[in-house]
């Protein structure tokens, strides 16, 4: 049996704003706390999400409020990161030939909060994997806790609704074309969905590797 493209989207329509809300909340919580946010697609499912809502009548209302929503999520979630790293003691888990969570990423991120700390924190809110290693060096390396709430706060104001207003104001123009936003949806949405099991596949390749106990005082060296 094949699925049209108009078919693919009334069945995401239908599931209406409650179902966008539910896994824009959940992903950007997971990727700010915790280490399978390191193969989330999240700022995909941003954009995603802001078409999905142009397609309502009340998104306008909903892509607002989902922003505020993005943003409290967003900043738990990096309150959580931070507890866990500063929980960890200096100690960080890495993982021997990791792809991501390895010696050479921690580094990297231990150096650029060493570097530039304030901005650091701000700036990380928009690259994928440093967004979710940052909280977690953060506590890890005692930054100043105040310091980093305001950084990872203004970060999180200036990240998801951004994203959310980009997809949605985009999916206004694809309804001028009435052929084009479903076929654009139905894509997006199977893409984020391949892309949200493989990221589920390379966390358990990655937790799979030995792990790497590495101090903050040796990624620094």
């Amino acid at each position: 049996m094949v699925v049209s493209a108009s078919e693919g989207f009334g069945f995401v329509a239908s599931a209406g704003p409650t179902l966008v809300w539910l896994i824009v909340l959940s992903f950007v919580f997971i990727e700010c706390a915790v280490i399978l946010g390191l193969f989330l697609p999240g700022d995909s499912m941003l954009i995603t999400a802001g078409i999905i809502l142009a397609n309502h009548a009340s998104g306008t209302g909903h892509v607002w409020a989902l922003s505020v929503g993005a943003i409290i999520a967003a900043v738990c979630g990096n309150q959580v990161g931070y507890a866990i790293g500063h929980r960890s003691g200096n100690h960080i888990l890495a993982r021997k030939g990791g792809k991501y969570l390895n010696y050479t990423n921690l580094h990297r991120v231990n150096i650029l909060l060493e570097r530039h700390g304030f901005w650091a924190v701000l700036v990380a809110r928009w690259i994928p994997w440093v967004r979710t290693l940052c909280p977690l060096v953060a506590g890890a390396a005692r930054m100043n806790h105040t310091r980093y709430t305001v950084a990872s706060s203004i970060g999180a104001v200036l990240w998801a609704p951004v994203l959310l207003l980009i997809g949605f104001y985009a999916g206004g123009f694809l309804n001028q074309v009435p052929w084009l936003m479903p076929a654009v949806v139905t894509i997006l949405v199977a893409l984020l969905l391949i892309g949200t099991a493989l990221g589920a596949w390379h966390y358990r390749q990655e937790m799979a590797r030995p792990v790497e106990d590495v101090t903050v005082e040796e990624v620094l060296d």
